[in-house]
């Protein structure tokens, strides 16, 4: 709870990933992928309520023997491939009684610290905001962008682009998928986490691995070996 308000937080995981096939109970550095997000909500000082949405049995085992509560299993209609990423976390609001915030949290973010997800909730209350997702600065930016024409010229993707020095570029930001938070009438209302009320709450690029591949796995699995290792 946060001033007042209960929150309520959403780990979405289906069975049916095609990139790293079952890459939510993968095991990384001595525990399932889904684990990292799991122990690191669990720390939070505003989350009153931590479920898992998954269609999926060896998920939802993993994540109760990790400490996750599962009160419902996702129906099989919102596990497809095509299902939109929010239908989830609407059906999971709709079958839970009612809390004022919700924050979903995104199990492929395994790098995501307590403190990321307690300053998204903080810096979309202490702001007065309606949500507040997390975002990274891009290594890459959109004003040194091309697309390639139907005869393969290079045409700018941003064509007034003023900027002729790196150091001279206005910083951009992405999404990260770590933490995504907003207030639950709200959502139920836009059906989207980012409009143009949401805050963006930059984390740092250490903590904004999203896994998508069996590298991200591997990168993944580097890095925690490393901080394993530091304290032995």
């Amino acid at each position: 709870m946060i001033e007042g308000k209960s929150v309520l937080a959403i780990i979405p995981a289906r069975g049916g990933s095609k990139g790293v096939p079952r890459k939510n109970v993968r095991v990384v550095a001595g525990k399932p992928l889904i684990a990292w997000s799991i122990d690191e909500a669990k720390k939070s000082g505003y989350i009153d309520r931590l479920v898992l949405s998954s269609d999926d049995a060896e998920i939802i085992e993993t994540a109760k023997a990790w400490g996750c509560e599962v009160p419902f299993v996702r129906p099989a209609e919102l596990a497809r491939d095509e299902s939109p990423g929010i239908d989830p976390v609407l059906h999971a609001i709709g079958a839970l009684p009612k809390y004022d915030i919700v924050v979903l949290l995104q199990a492929t973010s395994p790098l995501r610290s307590m403190a990321d997800i307690d300053g998204c909730i903080q810096h979309c209350i202490s702001n007065g905001a309606k949500a507040c997702v997390s975002v990274s600065e891009a290594e890459q930016s959109p004003y040194w962008m091309y697309r390639l024409g139907s005869e393969g010229q290079m045409q700018p993707l941003m064509p007034e682009n003023e900027f002729v020095r790196r150091q001279d570029l206005p910083s951009t930001y992405i999404l990260n998928g770590a933490v995504y938070v907003a207030f639950s009438d709200w959502l139920v209302e836009h059906k989207t986490f980012v409009s143009s009320e949401t805050l963006g709450f930059v984390m740092p690029s250490e903590r904004s691995l999203d896994i998508d591949t069996e590298l991200d796995l591997q990168i993944l699995n580097m890095i925690k070996n490393e901080v394993v290792n530091a304290f032995h």
